[in-house]
């Protein structure tokens, strides 16, 4: 197949990942097609998941068998989202060879209801790398007080960890030393760090939808905000990764936990549907976008470094912004516990809506 720009941006240093999975994109070939276009990973969430199982009739066989045996609804929600997975990654395997572990991941979430639980999320995030039982895949892990003790605790144990709803600087530090903390277990317990691969995801888009509700409509600081936080978070990466923290670390043969920009779809309609992706491209980083954006970045996307850039204007358009009454880390906190609550919510709409189709099916 001809290079696309998905190529392009990845010999940049930058892998595309998609953020969206669902049973049909597996079967009907849709996935494969988009891995021969240069699709690195994948991602998912309760959201997604709720989505996928929700809105099609592809998984109500699979729910009824499942109902029939008299398995619960989380253990039917839990048969349904590991096959996806499973199976997904077992078509990203030829990527993951082909990168030697640096691409090819599918992620999955750890159960929502627990995030603020440290020892029933580590144990389930064991439970599920486990159950999957593939090389390529990530466990999901918010970036809460208590979610850094388990991304110390997974990564401590081997497990590729994907560190999700980071939206501060200041909490993107914190995640970095739970990784570093975590190899170094790791490594005092005869573990191979070069097998375990990790990513900071850092949710972008819904900065600037917030911000910019507070920004007067002429203000040249909208749409601004996102990208200025992105270059600052990459410039402590730089810093963290480049520097004497990682370099023993580095020298025993340890991956450095790659950036990745997650809700990096256009949500305001008056900037470009690339501009999260054309705006982001930098050397050792993801970016998992929604099909949409996918669709665009194949059309008509630019491969070409955009980071790093300036790093002070960046810091400036934030002071700019503390001077106009808008804090960008009370901003972030705000935005850490809307997103937490959102897929919490997911979950249980999700299971809300299994628990239904399986009362459906077995009565029909």
């Amino acid at each position: 197949m001809a290079k696309t720009k998905l190529h392009e941006i990845a010999a940049l240093g930058q892998s595309l990942w998609i953020d969206n999975i669902s049973r049909s994109m597996i079967t009907n070939g849709r996935l494969k097609l988009l891995i021969e276009q240069g699709l690195r990973g994948q991602t998912s969430n309760p959201t997604i998941f709720k989505q996928a199982i929700s809105t099609s009739s592809d998984y109500d066989a699979k729910i009824e068998q499942l109902a029939q045996a008299g398995k619960s609804t989380f253990e039917i929600y839990d048969e349904l989202t590991i096959k996806d997975v499973q199976d997904a990654a077992d078509l990203f395997r030829g990527v993951y060879e082909s990168t030697n572990g640096l691409d090819g991941y599918v992620s999955l979430e750890i159960n929502p209801q627990l995030g603020n639980e440290l020892e029933s999320q580590l144990k389930e995030g064991m439970r599920l790398w486990q159950k999957l039982n593939r090389p390529n895949v990530m466990i999901k892990v918010p970036a809460t007080k208590n979610g850094l003790g388990v991304v110390e605790g997974l990564i401590a144990q081997g497990i590729n960890v994907n560190v999700t709803l980071i939206f501060s600087a200041e909490q993107y530090s914190q995640v970095v030393w739970a990784y570093l903390k975590g190899l170094n277990h790791f490594i005092a317990s005869g573990g191979d760090v070069k097998k375990v691969h990790s990513v900071a995801s850092i949710f972008v888009s819904r900065i600037d939808s917030n911000i910019d509700k507070k920004l007067d409509g002429k203000s040249p600081l909208k749409g601004q905000a996102a990208v200025a936080n992105c270059e600052i978070i990459y410039h402590k990466f730089q810093n963290f990764f480049g520097g004497n923290d990682f370099k023993a670390l580095k020298n025993q043969g340890a991956n450095v936990q790659r950036v990745l920009w997650a809700s990096t779809g256009t949500k305001d309609p008056q900037y470009s549907d690339i501009k999260y992706i054309t705006e982001l491209i930098a050397a050792n980083t993801v970016n998992t976008v929604p099909d949409k954006t996918l669709e665009a970045v194949l059309e008509h996307g630019v491969a070409k470094l955009a980071m790093p850039g300036d790093v002070a204007a960046a810091q400036q358009i934030i002071e700019q912004l503390r001077l106009s009454g808008i804090d960008v880390g009370i901003v972030c906190n705000e935005l850490l516990d809307e997103g937490l609550a959102a897929f919490e919510k997911s979950f249980e709409e999700l299971t809300a809506c299994i628990e239904e189709k399986s009362k459906r099916l077995l009565t029909k």
